[in-house]
């Protein structure tokens, strides 16, 4: 069932975690509140250096109250980032929470059809933007980058058992309901794993998880925050999710989500 939007309040919070983003952060936040679909946005900024944070206080809708912002006092990582945003969402009855990176990487665009997946007739628990569900649709990424990407999913799906072809993908909408059940404050992965645990506890809770195919892009402006050791912690951290998971019994919502 589509719920409903004010003309004071979107139905979507659009998460954006920040660091030294100053070349993207203005041109991001204009192109989603440009989109026919509402949205309102959170930018969780890690005390950039750059003036990232000064920049999202110095626009018209940071005052009006589309915009909001969450400052940290160091660089503490994409999922504790993650995590401190959805408390946050869910402290304001959002029915919907997206993830979405900063720079461009994400079509803004994209951002409706994950929501309609959700709140729309497939009515989905979890909407991910996946670049390997119809192929690899990435675009501007060396080829040795991109092999490391589309095989880390299939590795995760071969380990896991989890039913999802892009495990590692950081564009996710997820319903209200499903972040009230999953243990945030127990998730234990900062960087590359955090996004994969969350999809793992979501399967394992038996929530419907659905992939809608998008193009990725490669960032223009600003530099990378991805490292071989991000990698290295999704590698051996799905190695601890799929040994832990022998052991644990997990709530099963796939009959009742509410």
């Amino acid at each position: 069932m589509q719920t409903s939007q004010t003309p004071d309040r979107a139905d979507t919070l659009v998460i954006i975690p920040t660091y030294n983003e100053k070349e993207n952060i203005e041109a991001i936040i204009k192109a989603v509140l440009e989109l026919e679909t509402r949205f309102d946005i959170l930018v969780i900024d890690d005390n950039s250096p750059d003036g990232t944070a000064a920049i999202v206080k110095g626009l018209p809708a940071f005052a009006e109250g589309r915009v909001h912002l969450l400052e940290r006092k160091g660089k503490l990582g994409l999922g504790t980032a993650y995590i401190a945003g959805f408390k946050w969402a869910l402290e304001r009855d959002y029915e919907c929470v997206c993830e979405m990176d900063a720079d461009f990487s994400h079509n803004p665009a994209d951002l409706i059809r994950l929501r309609e997946a959700c709140l729309g007739e497939s009515q989905a628990d979890v909407a991910i933007g996946s670049r390997y569900v119809t192929g690899v649709n990435v675009v501007n990424w060396p080829m040795g980058r991109v092999l490391m990407s589309f095989y880390a999913s299939r590795y995760v799906r071969i380990v896991t058992g989890m039913p999802v072809a892009d495990a590692t993908a950081g564009f996710v909408c997820y319903r209200r309901h499903v972040l009230k059940a999953l243990p945030l404050d127990s998730i234990r992965f900062k960087g590359y794993a955090f996004q994969i645990e969350m999809k793992f506890l979501a399967h394992k809770y038996g929530f419907k998880i659905t992939e809608v195919p998008i193009i990725f892009v490669n960032r223009a402006l600003g530099t990378s925050k991805m490292s071989s050791g991000i990698f290295s912690e999704g590698l051996f951290g799905v190695m601890r999710l799929k040994w832990s998971s022998i052991f644990t019994r997990y709530p099963d919502y796939s009959r009742n989500k509410q």
